[in-house]
């Protein structure tokens, strides 16, 4: 079967290695005589396979042993309501850092616990840069500062951890977690949906230091509670289960891959060049500043958005070459280049825009 490269922004592609162990694993996994979509999330060979997703996590993560690991579902957007949720901790408001349509959709959600002052924007440049930090107007008595580490609509990222004076930061990495070693001691939470570079959709991620969860607003579900899910393992409803599986078969491929130092530096290459090569001519167009360019998502323009976009579109599927349209809030390109696309998937896109371009 010939597989295509596959630029969605998510569900997005996995590794084809994580993807065949799955296949001769579905009807039988490991001598259980059945697949692990039909076993009982209480039966040892769950257990053990959620068991050991959490260990490879923490130890391809780095996260320190004061930081508790959640597999929770409803992703980024259920966080949105359930991070105030959680975190207010009798305070009234946080700080949100807005550098695109996921940070605006976080803010609006918190509205209905508490406040959420708007630190910085980027939306009167169409979110083409990260906010200075030095011009950030933070507030000492907010619950928690909320950035998105890499908002996949736009395509900015930030490339450092900005500091928050000692209030708990707080990041939606749902694009660009795991894309490259990451200091999560600086983190008081991460949450991140699976379906980017984690695995597939169904699952959400959240790390949470210990001393931030316990206490939660009045008539919060306790499946909404960071505490009580902890305590029971992740396990108070039953879980996505195929999900968990499949996202521990990644985190053992990331550390077949080197680790994230690994991952990180192939990652840079496969943005470096095709950045390099958008740059280098006149046909496309990158909007984002170049400091806050991410390493995950790439828009891009053509000249003639009317006519060409359709063309290009069509071209790029039958060149084999999936999931380049852009989000219609922007229009336009986008790939998006996540760690299981491999840099041959840049290379052949690279030369089908070459071709594409020179045929106009």
């Amino acid at each position: 079967m010939s597989r295509i490269f596959n630029f969605s922004a998510g569900p997005a592609t996995l590794p084809l290695a994580v993807l065949e162990k799955v296949q001769a694993e579905l009807l039988n996994y490991q001598g259980t005589g059945m697949g692990v979509m039909e076993m009982s999330h209480r039966d040892k060979p769950f257990m053990d396979i959620a068991n050991a997703c959490e260990a490879d996590l923490r130890e391809v993560l780095g996260v320190p042993a004061n930081y508790k690991v959640l597999f929770m579902q409803g992703g980024a957007t259920a966080q949105f309501g359930i991070v105030p949720q959680n975190l207010l901790r009798g305070k009234t408001s946080a700080d949100f850092v807005l550098t695109g349509d996921w940070g605006k959709k976080a803010i609006k959600e918190i509205g209905k616990y508490g406040k959420g002052n708007v630190a910085a924007t980027a939306e009167a440049e169409k979110f083409t840069h990260i906010p200075d930090v030095a011009g950030w107007k933070l507030n000492s008595d907010a619950a928690y500062v909320h950035i998105t580490t890499n908002e996949t609509i736009h395509g900015v990222q930030f490339r450092d951890v900005p500091n928050t004076n000692g209030v708990p930061l707080v990041a939606d990495a749902s694009s660009d977690i795991a894309c490259r070693p990451l200091d999560i001691s600086k983190f008081g939470l991460i949450y991140a949906g699976a379906q980017k570079n984690i695995g597939p959709a169904g699952l959400t991620i959240v790390i949470v230091r210990e001393d931030l969860i316990g206490t939660v607003l009045p008539g919060t579900f306790g499946i909404h509670d960071y505490k009580q899910v902890a305590e029971n393992e992740s396990m108070l409803n039953t879980p996505s289960t195929f999900s968990w599986y499949v996202c521990g078969l990644v985190f053992q491929w990331m550390k077949a891959e080197g680790g994230l130092a690994k991952i990180g530096e192939r990652n840079e290459r496969k943005a470096k060049a095709l950045y390099d090569y958008i740059d280098s001519q006149d046909f496309y167009k990158n909007p984002v500043a170049r400091k806050d360019r991410s390493i995950m998502n790439v828009p891009f323009t053509l000249p003639n958005p009317d006519v060409n976009d359709a063309e290009f579109l069509k071209g790029a599927k039958a060149a084999g070459l999936n999931g380049l349209k852009g989000h219609r809030a922007v229009g336009g390109m986008r790939a998006s280049i996540y760690n299981a696309m491999p840099e041959a998937g840049v290379a052949a896109l690279i030369d089908y825009m070459q071709y594409f371009a020179k045929t106009r």
